[in-house]
């Protein structure tokens, strides 16, 4: 690509990019700066090893034009790209933006940059989102979940990069886990509130697949101690207060009473929780409710809501000391980690 005139790359005002426009290239730089383009590459990649007064003019050039070096040409002396994806279902969930808060810390910390990207509960999105993601050469890969689909699995291992999957946990990673049982959360939350005497249950659940997992654990613990009959609301699409209200609202417009509620987030179980009320009636003694995550809110519903914590913040974090390890090629403690969890009895069960 041809190298931008002087008299547009020493311009004092930034223009804006358009059409046909040419691309500040490494070359420029070196030509702009009076060096040699090799000059330029060992001061992006060891400043300590160029001249003062020749770093300070390459400096001012990329500061002037604007330039961004491309992490993966051939004419960098390292082939790290520093830069991490991390792939959630929703960005703005503050289940998943804690867990990732408490991981990209340490990796900016140790100069890596967080791209960060959302899916919703889809593999075929998860699977697109990527396969754009490895085209721009991460040095590594923050997972939710260990569900992926045949052909994501074989472009992630292919890619031969660290991996760390997240929220769930199994024997054969992909690469690292860092996560916690569905299948027990499901389980102990099923044998404890029944040994608290509930004997009607129901559901009010999204339909992710980790959710699902939960879900199935729950009913079968139940159905081993003689409850089969456990009525289900499935909701679609990310969960919302919404979502809660509706799911609820058609279990009680069946007939449900005197049951225990187990939600598959905070957020349902929170739209659960208004309907209720909305209908005038009592929490625990009529409806009793169960969330999931713990989030911040949990505490401060009115009633206070009982629920599953999760310590994403050491999720997160773990997440990031293992992932960092294995880009500096150093061994992995626990290549498959469980941070397990609580169940927060409140006011609400």
């Amino acid at each position: 690509m041809a190298d931008l005139p002087d008299e547009q790359l020493l311009t004092s005002e930034p223009r804006r990019a358009r059409q046909g426009s040419q691309r500040v290239t490494l070359e420029s730089v070196a030509r702009l700066a009076g060096v040699a383009p090799t000059t330029v590459s060992r001061a992006l990649n060891y400043p300590d090893k160029v001249a003062k007064k020749t770093l300070d003019r390459i400096n001012a050039v990329i500061e002037q034009t604007g330039y961004v070096p491309n992490m993966l040409a051939g004419g960098l002396a390292s082939n790290k790209s520093k830069l991490v994806a991390v792939i959630v279902p929703s960005l703005v969930n503050i289940v998943y933006a804690e867990t990732v808060q408490h991981f990209a810390k340490p990796m900016k910390e140790a100069g890596y940059q967080v791209l960060q990207g959302e899916v919703g509960y889809s593999l075929e999105e998860e699977e697109q989102l990527v396969t754009a993601i490895l085209s721009r050469r991460p040095d590594g890969i923050f997972l939710t979940g260990i569900q992926h689909s045949n052909n994501c699995r074989r472009q992630l291992l292919a890619a031969n990069i660290p991996i760390v999957e997240t929220w769930d946990v199994t024997p054969t990673p992909l690469d690292i886990v860092v996560g916690f049982s569905q299948q027990s959360v499901g389980k102990k939350t099923a044998n404890y509130f029944y040994d608290k005497g509930y004997r009607n249950f129901a559901i009010v659940s999204a339909e992710d697949q980790r959710a699902l997992i939960r879900n199935d654990s729950f009913l079968k613990t139940l159905a081993d101690k003689g409850i089969t009959k456990v009525p289900k609301s499935i909701v679609p699409g990310i969960s919302n207060l919404q979502l809660g209200r509706q799911g609820v609202a058609k279990l009680l417009d069946e007939g449900l009473h005197d049951s225990l509620i187990f939600c598959s987030s905070d957020t349902l179980a929170h739209g659960v929780l208004t309907e209720v009320q909305a209908r005038g009636l009592s929490i625990p003694d009529d409806i009793a409710i169960v969330g999931f995550g713990d989030q911040n809110f949990a505490a401060h519903t009115y009633p206070a809501l009982s629920t599953v914590r999760i310590d994403r913040a050491t999720m997160g974090r773990e997440s990031a000391s293992a992932l960092l390890a294995r880009l500096a090629d150093l061994p992995v403690a626990q290549p498959v980690l469980d941070v397990g969890f609580e169940i927060i009895e409140r006011d609400t069960a």
